[in-house]
């Protein structure tokens, strides 16, 4: 697949999850057709890789604002290059340690509007440490059997951002604990895509405390299981990260899991963007 005028071919990385993208310098202004074509290689392969790119924060703003509506980060976790926040730093540095994400989770899906996209830049990466991993969750809705299908298909769940308040008062991370922690949102277990129209499983073990109906106790067995079918071998594409690395994501049908085999005072630097999302609507909505 080539991908538009300015650039090269799109490759697939794995049989079910992300592709490399070619030939493209991203602090240049996209052409529509080029942007539209990007879109639809992200939401084809749900994870897209254009490698070898230097961008200011406000480029990768702009590059945002082709893929979706750039927002700020959901909980203003980090510091902004900019003005209104919309361009934030993950880091990792002698005196201050990166929060760990080091669980599988689609970013803030206890919010009422999840992101939609996020997009990765990497300035300063440790060499062979810090990868990213990502799975398809069109694909593990795909691997239920049909009575698990029928089980989920109605069903919603509670997302709640506890979990991250939870996180930032451990010892190892340097995580800001004084979030502003939205209340917990209610979402379909299984959501349909707004572009592609197709069914995506959506709960994660550390945003999902529970299906609406049950206790967390009876909850987690399940949603244990989906995340291992989930996360089956060959249904994860794992990023090894190279400095001027840009990767980006669809949450609304993907979770990820960062590695944190880094040592604490070993630099890394990524600059993060996201694209603003919709509530979730569910796959197979409830008949009268």
């Amino acid at each position: 697949m080539t991908v538009g005028p300015g650039a090269g071919a799109v490759t697939p990385l794995t049989a079910n999850i992300g592709a490399h993208l070619d030939g493209i310098d991203l602090s240049e202004p996209l052409d529509a057709d080029t942007a539209e074509a990007i879109r639809a290689a992200l939401f084809e392969h749900i994870v897209l890789v254009i490698g070898g790119q230097d961008l200011t924060a406000q480029q990768q703003i702009d590059f945002t604002a082709c893929i979706g509506t750039p927002v700020p980060h959901p909980l203003a976790a980090r510091p902004g290059m900019d003005p209104d926040g919309l361009c934030i730093v993950f880091e990792n540095r002698p005196g201050l340690r990166a929060a760990r994400n080091d669980f599988w989770h689609s970013d803030i899906s206890c919010a009422s509007e999840p992101p939609a996209v996020s997009i990765l830049h990497a300035v300063t990466v440790p060499e062979g440490r810090g990868d990213t991993m990502f799975c398809n969750m069109y694909e593990a809705w795909e691997r239920l059997s049909s009575g698990l299908k029928a089980l989920l298909a109605p069903l919603t769940a509670e997302h709640d951002g506890d979990a991250l308040r939870k996180r930032n008062l451990e010892a190892d991370t340097d995580s800001p604990v004084d979030l502003d922690v939205p209340p917990p949102s209610t979402h379909p277990v299984v959501r349909r895509h707004p572009a592609t129209g197709r069914p995506a499983l959506y709960t994660n073990t550390f945003f999902t405390s529970n299906f609406t109906g049950m206790t967390a106790r009876e909850s987690r067995p399940l949603l244990e299981l989906i995340e291992q079918i989930a996360t089956e071998p060959d249904n994860v594409y794992r990023h090894r990260w190279q400095p001027g690395d840009v990767v980006m994501w669809d949450n609304r049908c993907a979770m990820h899991y960062a590695n944190y085999d880094y040592d604490p005072g070993e630099p890394r630097r990524m600059h993060r963007t996201t694209a603003g999302g919709e509530r979730p609507i569910p796959a197979f909505p409830a008949t009268p």
